[in-house]
């Protein structure tokens, strides 16, 4: 519980945590967001970490002068990459394993066919977009390597989608990140960071699942 609620807690007041690291530790906390990124990002297990309000966190503190902008930017962008690439090979090697399988109650070979089609065709959307969605981000490349997306197809799209996310939310929390209004309400941000991409994308599944219903 004690762990559960230190998570919440660093979630929430991300700011808070961070401008205490940088006082404490130095250019350490170059090394500790690599870490963040990467595992949340890398590893399907670790889900429920903070990538859109760090990223958004950090820039703001480089936007206060107690980060470089020009050294976090480049480390985080290696971190989501590099996490991307180690998901999409894990999934990668259980896929071959998986549709080796054969169809059975517990397994629909026919749907892993559709996710393969599907990740050849879309998949370079789909990796892009999940960037901001979170949990969606952690398991999208570890499904587009079960799937057997091609490897070269999935790292372009990872690179875009990485130049985007960490660029563009590192970008707006320098230039907004420390207006009075965005401090006086930082943690409703952090919420809307949060709240506002999951619900876009319980929208969008239940929008899909209903036309696919009708059709």
């Amino acid at each position: 519980m004690e762990i559960i609620s230190f998570l919440i807690d660093f979630i929430l007041h991300v700011d808070k945590h961070l401008e205490a690291f940088v006082i404490a530790y130095g250019t350490w906390v170059y090394a500790l967001l690599f870490l963040i990124v990467f595992v949340e990002t890398g590893l399907v297990v670790m889900p429920f970490l903070p990538g859109d309000s760090l990223l958004f966190i950090v820039g703001a503190l480089c936007g206060a002068g107690l980060m470089s902008f020009g050294l976090a930017v480049p480390i985080l962008l290696a971190a989501a990459i590099l996490g991307d690439q180690c998901n999409f090979s894990i999934g990668r090697f259980f896929g071959p394993k998986v549709f080796q399988w054969e169809s059975s109650r517990f397994f629909n070979r026919r749907a892993f066919d559709q996710a393969h089609a599907f990740y050849e065709r879309y998949g370079g959307v789909t990796i892009i977009a999940a960037r901001f969605l979170p949990f969606i981000r952690t398991f999208a490349p570890f499904v587009a390597g079960v799937a057997d997306m091609t490897r070269t197809k999935f790292t372009l799209f990872n690179i875009a989608g990485a130049l985007l996310w960490v660029v563009g939310l590192c970008t707006i929390g320098f230039f907004f990140g420390n207006l009075p209004i965005v401090k006086d309400n930082l943690e409703k941000v952090i919420w809307a960071l949060i709240l506002v991409p999951g619900l876009i994308a319980l929208f969008g599944a239940w929008r899909a699942r209903r036309t696919s219903a009708v059709r």
